[in-house]
């Protein structure tokens, strides 16, 4: 068998508090093979961000790795020294930000700021990377490309803003992208042209796609496999059809349930999740969904499940349900 691009195994992350380590990703593992696509959903707060960023050890102050290890091409990126991964972030793996009004340097034109991994990474002189920048930034379709590139951020409009920093992201042609929350801000026309833009690239270059979101149509027309992430781990994953079809989990029932449907009746109110999300560093006994949980028993009040195998997905979850659709 082919070995996976990325496999990721027992990750664990915390942040530094005043009561101690906050743990954020908990035991968390995957496999991406070589051009595939992976949607990482869930509520704010579930360690979407936290897993992507940790992986390049992108963290804010206080974000500390625990544990776990994440081979790349072969090389384990939490072993390897900073100058060794510095040679693969944004060459090899490369990461398209939630909010390219942060993400972007303010007092840098953005032509130069698309130019620089070009300069950092494949050696190539300010010139001919400057004008490279240009044709980047026409391909991912910005109007007037060499006028823009003279522009800086705040004179673009945010789906140009975008464009510009997955024009970066994808200028070094890396093997992997991270997209973490690409559309956040965006207007729905807007969201579904930066989508059509990471697909296509994808699709053109080969490229393995790690896509985190909370809208789960997102994922739905942009990956081959979703995993759901609650309270720091993947309580559910699977191929994608099977996920939206036949989820096993309820708090992936829940999240589907919770989509705006066209054909539902009018003036019917919008389904939610009762409850809140779990606090950050609270008591970890038993699953974290169960205080929210239609299904739970006591044991998932003391008893943390394990992952195990279903039909199509893995989950952690003690109850056994029939697939969505199927009868009790």
């Amino acid at each position: 068998m082919t070995a996976p691009l990325l496999a990721v195994r027992d990750w664990r992350v915390g942040f530094r508090a005043e009561r101690g380590v906050v743990v954020a990703v908990d035991g968390v593992g995957f496999d991406l093979p070589a051009g595939g696509a992976l949607g990482v959903v869930g509520e704010s707060g579930s360690g979407k961000s936290a897993l992507a960023m940790s992986l390049l050890r992108l963290l804010p102050a206080g974000g500390v790795l625990l544990g776990g290890s994440a081979r790349f091409a072969g090389a384990d990126l939490a072993a390897m020294p900073d100058r060794d991964l510095r040679r693969i972030r944004g060459r090899r793996i490369a990461v398209v930000f939630q909010d390219p009004m942060t993400s972007l340097n303010p007092y840098m034109r953005v032509g130069a700021q698309v130019a620089e991994p070009l300069v950092a990474h494949l050696g190539m002189g300010r010139r001919a990377a400057r004008l490279r920048a240009v044709a980047l930034l026409e391909s991912v379709g910005i109007p007037e490309p060499a006028r823009s590139a003279a522009k800086f951020p705040h004179e673009l409009s945010g789906g140009q803003r975008q464009r510009a920093m997955i024009a970066m992201a994808l200028g070094c042609d890396p093997e992997l992208l991270i997209a973490d929350e690409p559309t956040t801000a965006l207007d729905v026309t807007v969201q579904a042209q930066v989508l059509a833009l990471i697909r296509r690239e994808r699709e053109r270059r080969g490229m393995g796609l790690i896509l985190i979101s909370h809208n789960l149509a997102v994922v739905a027309g942009m990956c081959e496999r979703v995993a759901v992430m609650y309270g720091g781990r993947m309580v559910e994953v699977g191929a994608a059809q099977t996920i939206f079809r036949a989820a096993r989990h309820p708090y992936t029932r829940g999240l589907i349930g919770a989509l705006p449907r066209l054909d539902d009746e009018r003036g019917r109110p919008l389904a939610s999740i009762p409850g809140n999300p779990p606090a950050a560093g609270g008591d970890r006994a038993g699953c974290a969904f169960a205080p929210r949980c239609p299904s739970a028993q006591e044991r998932c009040r003391v008893v943390a499940p394990e992952e195990r195998a279903a039909e199509g997905t893995t989950l952690r979850c003690h109850v056994d349900l029939p697939p969505m659709g199927e009868g009790p």
